[in-house]
């Protein structure tokens, strides 16, 4: 019996180890709540420039063909965060969640028309969409126009308390690699980035916000960034859509070494503007990583 349970272990063992993980290629989309949605479909419909595209309760702004931006009502009672989830692409949604459901992950969504979700270790909702999805044909049949900001999404974030445990799902799990990571000072660490294991996108952990942040904390905290060549080209494409105060051409240099423009929406979401490559010396760490491109192949 002894013998008979011994093996039994190790052919599970053996299993999961075999298992492929399949490709997770880069940040698929940001979903967000809006107490307003007029205002909101203003806000990135005609500010930032993108075409909607309507599914029930969710609107959808493409920004390529691989990503867009999603708004859906805010719900009542209404939750202390905005970001209502983040999406991630992957070759072969069915093999993922496979994978993830074989290494002990509860599946909060199954398998539907080519995504689905799952719960990260501190309750963020984080969905899985198939580059063959039906949503990702809708979004490349509605295009992205001439009066967009951007055309490339490199990275999202959102509040983190314990990135350890945030890190036993990303990184050892899923294989997102380490990118960067630095504060507002070279002792203090607030914000810890991770590519995804098969593209130059990432995710941000934004750490040491207090604990009950205010709605502007939070809307800082979980954000999304949209990336672009130079900074200046923004501020032209912004003025040209009707985009007033100072947040539209106020641009600086992270403490990353890349430059960065911030817009918050209606509802306090932080829309960062990026260049791709830093233009000054990053503080506190090194990249370990490639940089995003706005041509990047997936």
């Amino acid at each position: 019996m002894k013998r008979a349970f011994t093996l039994a272990l190790f052919a599970a063992s053996a299993f999961l180890g075999a298992q492929q993980r399949p490709a997770i290629t880069g940040v698929a989309f940001v979903r967000v709540y809006a107490s307003d949605p007029t205002a909101t479909a203003n806000f990135y419909g005609k500010t930032l420039g993108y075409t909607s595209v309507k599914d029930g309760a969710i609107t959808r702004y493409p920004v390529n063909d691989l990503q867009w931006i999603e708004t859906t009502p805010l719900p009542s009672p209404a939750p202390a965060a905005r970001q209502a989830a983040v999406g991630f692409m992957t070759r072969d949604a069915a093999g993922l969640a496979e994978y993830l459901q074989a290494h002990g992950t509860t599946l909060a969504s199954q398998v539907k028309n080519g995504e689905f979700s799952v719960r990260d270790p501190e309750g963020n909702l984080i969905i899985f969409v198939d580059q063959k999805a039906p949503v990702v044909a809708a979004i490349k049949k509605a295009g992205v126009p001439a009066t967009a900001a951007s055309r490339r999404m490199i990275h999202t974030g959102f509040l983190v308390r314990d990135p350890a445990k945030e890190n036993e799902f990303f990184r050892e799990l899923l294989d997102f690699r380490p990118y960067w990571h630095g504060g507002p000072n070279d002792t203090t660490t607030n914000w810890i980035s991770q590519q995804v294991p098969e593209g130059s996108d990432w995710l941000e952990y934004m750490l040491n916000d207090p604990p009950q942040p205010s709605p502007k904390q939070y809307g800082s905290a979980d954000h999304m960034s949209l990336g672009v060549e130079k900074m200046p080209d923004v501020v032209a494409a912004l003025a040209k859509n009707g985009c007033e105060g100072p947040n539209c051409s106020t641009f600086k240099t992270g403490r990353d070494g890349k430059t960065q423009l911030n817009l918050f929406d209606p509802d306090l979401t932080r829309v960062e503007y990026m260049e791709f490559q830093p233009a000054a010396k990053p503080c506190c760490s090194e990249f370990t990583a490639s940089h995003p491109t706005a041509t990047e192949s997936r």
